[in-house]
């Protein structure tokens, strides 16, 4: 997976200026508003998180429960010309991730940014259904996954709103086995599923991957974006490193819209996001590392990694009032499917779901939201400390390698 704009475009604004937050359709209590206002201090003028130690929250893989923690600690050097972070997190259903970077996000007056990452998970119950738009609900089951990942990153900027990202890395042989955790309470998936209906899932190779990026990023905050739109497209590459029948490619395209309208007061959000496969003769895909779709930013009526083939497309549109200045109100609607092929992409037979939700943000960030879907499947509650369209990443930023996390 490619390296997104949505977390590294550069901050516009003066050093120090916050700014105005439209206000909403009622008066905001105060209380609501000084706390909310707090969290703008986290950050320093050129938008990054200030030196000192913090608290890691929330920068976990989907399916990892509705909150992690853990401690981080970060250093600017040589006058802020360098970045040192090293965080760790446990999950509330017990996942765990470490990770430490360093960075120059400064260079070439600001048009390039150079880093690397070495990153540790350890995710106990990571769902699956098996492959395809019909997979069974019935055949719900999980497996633990854990691996390392040791890379190089880099980014130019040519403007303020068009980036071109790269990033190579290694990954050592993951580790696929039974489900774990203080509450199994489903099938494991190494038990229900063999090579044929979840490829690769006896063994394991060592990958070396790599990707690259464009994209073209108008929104006027990232965390919390009112007008604007991002358009992404990437490639990227996994080579099996032991006998190559886990090789393969991926490509991507991706586009948000944000349409202000009533003064900003509501907000229409549209999203659209295709993902492909491609493979050589005899390799195949695997499942871990196949598209998925369902939960928390695609089908919010599904549960997560709902269903998995080696393409994907989904759809959303979202309208968005503010009830107060730093609350607003949702109602949503998501599609989409996943087929073997690229030609089974189409608009027949689409997944659907629909509901409503509640984000809390300050003025440049979304800080919660709650979101509740319904789908032929039932209902699911989601809540997060992202915006709906912004991918899952880890601590880092960046999106997750392995595995596949809409």
């Amino acid at each position: 997976m490619a390296i997104s704009a949505q977390d590294s475009k550069p901050n516009e604004l003066p050093p120090g200026w916050v700014p105005a937050t439209p206000t909403g359709f009622l008066a905001e209590p105060t209380l609501l508003r000084k706390l909310v206002n707090a969290s703008d201090g986290s950050v320093n003028g050129q938008g990054e998180g200030k030196d000192g130690l913090y608290a890691e929250l929330g920068n976990m893989v989907t399916g990892a429960g509705w909150i992690s923690a853990g401690p981080g600690y970060r250093k600017h050097l040589w006058d802020g010309q360098a970045l040192v972070d090293v965080s760790a997190a446990v999950s509330w259903n017990l996942y765990r991730v470490v990770q430490g970077h360093v960075e120059w996000p400064h260079l070439a007056h600001d048009r390039l940014l150079l880093g690397a990452q070495a990153s540790y998970q350890d995710l106990l119950q990571v769902e699956y259904f098996g492959l395809g738009n019909d997979s069974l609900v019935a055949d719900r089951s999980g497996y633990r996954l854990n691996n390392a990942d040791i890379l190089g990153y880099a980014t130019v900027r040519p403007t303020s709103w068009l980036s071109v990202s790269g990033r190579l890395g290694w990954i050592p042989q993951p580790d696929l086995s039974s489900a774990t955790g203080p509450k199994v309470t489903i099938p494991n998936a190494v038990d229900l599923f063999s090579d044929s209906t979840a490829p690769g899932i006896r063994t394991q190779p060592a990958f070396l991957h790599g990707d690259v990026s464009i994209a073209a990023d108008t929104r006027d905050h990232a965390g919390h974006p009112t007008t604007g739109g991002l358009y992404r497209a990437s490639a990227a590459t996994y080579a099996d490193r032991d006998d190559g029948l886990y090789s393969f490619r991926r490509y991507e395209v991706e586009a948000s819209q944000f349409l202000p309208l009533y003064d900003r007061k509501w907000v229409l959000a549209l999203h659209g996001w295709e993902v492909f496969s491609d493979t050589s003769s005899g390799s195949v895909v695997p499942f871990y590392l196949m598209p998925s779709l369902g939960g928390k930013n695609t089908l919010r009526g599904y549960a997560d990694y709902r269903f998995h083939d080696a393409n994907m497309q989904a759809f959303n549109a979202e309208s968005r009032w503010a009830l107060f200045a730093h609350v607003d109100a949702a109602a949503f609607v998501d599609a989409g499917r996943v087929a073997p092929r690229a030609g089974g992409l189409n608009f027949t037979h689409l997944k659907t779901s629909y509901g409503a939700g509640l984000r809390v943000h300050n003025a440049t960030s979304t800080l919660a939201r709650l979101d509740i879907g319904h789908s032929v499947e039932g209902w699911r509650v989601y809540l997060k400390i992202s915006d709906p369209f912004k991918r899952t990443t880890p601590a880092s930023g960046r999106m997750a390698v392995v595995p596949f996390v809409p």
